[in-house]
């Protein structure tokens, strides 16, 4: 017979058991797949990426592993910098945990299958313990096929001044692969009506201008195996298109001057401000200038405009290996009694106006207001036709 008070312990210790297995239970969970990698096919020279996001509490840990085809056996796992770093991973783990191994310039050799590995077992890297229990695993394979071979016409450098003679873009597929059909790209975007199903394809440019500048691609399509490409480049320097002439704000409010471009390479872009008859580079230690820039856009803004400081004559340039190009802008910044002042000009006539009255009615002489006080003209009476009555009376009585 157990004592009353050793029972009571053995109970208490007993609830204190199931209590700690059951918390542990409700505040972990075990990892599961959200996300998982894709078998993809490429050809030689391109980049994949593989994406692997598992949840689970505590967040679990994901690692990623190769192996080579029909090799299961032979799995290693993968490094950030690896096969002299063109291999990435990027790995961020908050809630959930996510990951994306990159391979770029692919060679045949890195044909196989990548596994995602995720766990948030606390035993899962214990060297004794079994590694297929506490790891969850996700499988992709990348075939790597040889890119085709295509001959394509040398990079084109557009003259400074003077207009270009007109020219053509060539691309034939030299390999005996059988294609579907090409077409021809332009800065990522299909350019219309250049589909064909011929091996040597073309494209031309009658007028060459800086907006004609930009990558073009010459792209092949296959029944069962990717799109391949070649890559030409035409260079031009840059020719502002398009800026805003003047900006008129009143002080306090906020003010945008822009300017676009085109040509390529995508020029370097830098604000200046005329001072003193020179342009000079914005000083911004203010912290209220702020200039956004990307491809061939540039926007420069100004907060909390100072009558005193900020109006003038800013200047976009455009500068890019082939040459450079400017525009300039005018901005005006106004007082805060500007909105006021067309009301204050009609109160201003309204005080000379009674003025005017008032001097004008204090110099009139007693005379004017005598003049004033009598009639304009004669009365007329009645007293002439009175008179012709009676001289009818007279006539009559004689």
């Amino acid at each position: 017979m157990i004592p009353v008070g050793r029972g009571a312990a053995v109970m208490s210790f007993s609830l204190a058991l199931i209590g700690a297995f059951m918390l542990q239970s409700v505040s972990s969970q075990n990892a599961g797949f959200i996300r998982s990698p894709l078998s993809e096919t490429k050809l030689t020279g391109d980049t994949f990426e593989l994406y692997c996001e598992v949840l689970g509490y505590p967040t679990p840990e994901i690692q990623w592993w190769y192996s080579e085809l029909n090799r299961a056996d032979s799995f290693r796992q993968l490094w950030d910098g690896a096969r002299k770093r063109r291999v990435s991973i990027s790995t961020a783990y908050g809630t959930n945990a996510v990951s994306v191994l990159g391979v770029s310039h692919l060679t045949l050799d890195d044909v196989g299958t990548y596994e995602c590995r995720a766990s948030n077992d606390p035993r899962r890297n214990e060297l004794h313990q079994n590694p297929t229990t506490p790891w969850i695993r996700a499988q992709a394979t990348i075939t790597v096929l040889q890119k085709p071979s295509i001959l394509a016409s040398e990079h084109v450098m557009l003259p400074l001044e003077g207009h270009s003679p007109a020219f053509t873009l060539q691309c034939n597929l030299t390999s005996h692969s059988f294609h579907q059909e090409s077409f021809w790209m332009k800065n990522g975007e299909e350019i219309a009506n250049t589909r064909s199903t011929n091996k040597n394809t073309e494209y031309s440019l009658p007028k060459p201008r800086a907006d004609d500048a930009g990558v073009y691609m010459c792209v092949y399509t296959f029944e069962l195996a990717p799109a391949a490409n070649a890559t030409i480049e035409i260079k031009a320097a840059p020719e502002i298109t398009g800026h805003k002439r003047s900006e008129n704000r009143n002080e306090g409010q906020r003010a945008s001057l822009h300017c676009k471009s085109v040509g390529y390479p995508h020029p370097t872009w830098t604000w200046r401000k005329l001072e003193n008859g020179v342009y000079r580079e914005i000083d911004n230690t203010s912290g209220r200038f702020f200039i956004n820039s990307r491809d061939n856009y540039t926007e420069l803004s100004i907060i909390k405009l100072d009558i005193n400081l900020d109006p003038g004559e800013y200047q976009c340039n455009a500068t890019n290996m082939m040459g450079t190009s400017e525009q300039r802008s005018v901005l005006r910044v106004r007082s805060h009694l500007a909105p006021l002042w067309p009301l204050l000009g009609v109160l201003a006539e309204i005080i000379i106006l009674v003025i005017i009255i008032v001097v004008y009615e204090k110099r009139k002489t007693p005379e004017d207001l005598q003049d004033d006080d009598e009639p304009a003209g004669p009365v007329k009476t009645n007293s002439t036709n009175n008179h012709k009555d009676k001289n009818l009376r007279q006539r009559n009585t004689n």
